[in-house]
């Protein structure tokens, strides 16, 4: 794995370093694959990342978008990620659609839905039950709980090493969530971080001994580049 950490003087300089980290990731696997394979994460922090990312020139019939988790809502509801990156970006571009893989919602049941995601991947990717496909690029954030994409502190989702995708759980809200291990054979993982109320939760990630099972970012251990955006209000007590 290699590790870099960086930390930004403000938020509009996490931003436009993040864009300036995500365009050369594409346009690298564009090279060497002939496409980009690309999750996103939810939250506030990367939709001023997408809205940028829609003002570049790219060729997107060769970049296929997932999301690293979603909330078990419809598109158009406000709390959906997919929604999210919709407005931001994907619906700002010419986008084909067929290159849009988000996570289903609308099934019998979130574990029926992330069966049905799980297969959907391992048909894109050409991998069969028990291999993990390698996406080019996951985006990621954490919470002040030290959460990243659904994996929240000391639930049954964390425990999941041969699935995919699983169901996580916020108080009782399921979520669909890419699962540890499949995060972990991403060709790269950023982590894209902002605010001072995270420097306690990035004390514990960071730590040399922390548990992993109360702090899940620590569990993303990526075989390729692992990457720590932050802006300062974030990172400043860090020592990497």
């Amino acid at each position: 794995m290699n590790k870099i950490v960086e930390v930004l003087p403000d938020k509009a300089a996490l931003i436009a370093r993040s864009q300036e980290v995500v365009l050369n990731q594409i346009q690298g696997a564009i090279q060497e694959r002939g496409r980009c394979t690309i999750a996103l994460a939810g939250g506030s922090t990367p939709k001023p990342l997408y809205e940028a990312i829609a003002t570049q020139d790219l060729p997107w019939d060769k970049i296929h978008v997932f999301w690293g988790d979603e909330r078990y809502v419809s598109p158009e509801h406000p709390d959906s990620n997919q929604g999210m990156a919709r407005r931001a970006w994907l619906d700002q571009v010419t986008f084909p659609a067929v290159n849009i893989h988000p996570m289903p919602t609308d099934g019998t049941t979130p574990a029926a839905d992330a069966q049905k995601h799980e297969a959907q991947l391992h048909e894109f990717f050409g991998t069969k039950a028990g291999d993990f496909p390698s996406l080019d690029i996951i985006l990621l954030g954490i919470g002040d709980d030290a959460h990243t994409a659904s994996l929240f502190p000391q639930t049954e989702a964390l425990q999941v090493q041969d699935q995919l995708v699983t169901v996580g759980n916020k108080d009782g809200q399921p979520r669909i969530t890419f699962t540890a291990p499949l995060i972990n054979h991403a060709r790269c993982v950023i982590f894209l971080v902002a605010g001072a109320n995270k420097q306690p939760a990035l004390a514990q990630i960071f730590a040399s001994a922390a548990d992993s099972l109360t702090y899940p970012a620590r569990l993303i251990q990526p075989q390729g580049e692992l990457w720590w955006l932050l802006d300062k209000s974030a990172g400043q007590q860090l020592k990497s």
